[in-house]
């Protein structure tokens, strides 16, 4: 479950909060001033998201190896076809 709070009411009932995230596997996303601060997460969610960044890094970097002689609205349209035609097959 995916949950808001504000930063005052996080730091007032952190030790519940937690609890939601290690028993329930909750999601909370603390708020400040009204906007998205930071989120307490599991750790193992925490951990399959840092996988996934350095995946998607790999990838990033693949990626900008292939393309670095070709200009960059060129390789983006290039880019774009591919998803596009990928998605089609889907």
């Amino acid at each position: 479950m995916l949950s808001q709070t504000s930063a005052v009411t996080f730091r007032q009932n952190l030790g519940e909060m937690l609890n939601q995230v290690q028993y329930r596997g909750d999601t909370i996303v603390i708020n400040k001033d009204g906007k998205p601060v930071a989120a307490l997460v599991d750790a193992r969610l925490l951990a399959r998201i840092r996988a996934m960044q350095g995946r998607f890094d790999a990838l990033a970097d693949r990626i900008s190896a292939g393309y670095a002689q070709t200009p960059e609205a060129e390789a983006l349209a290039e880019i774009d076809g591919l998803l596009t035609g990928s998605r089609r097959r889907a």
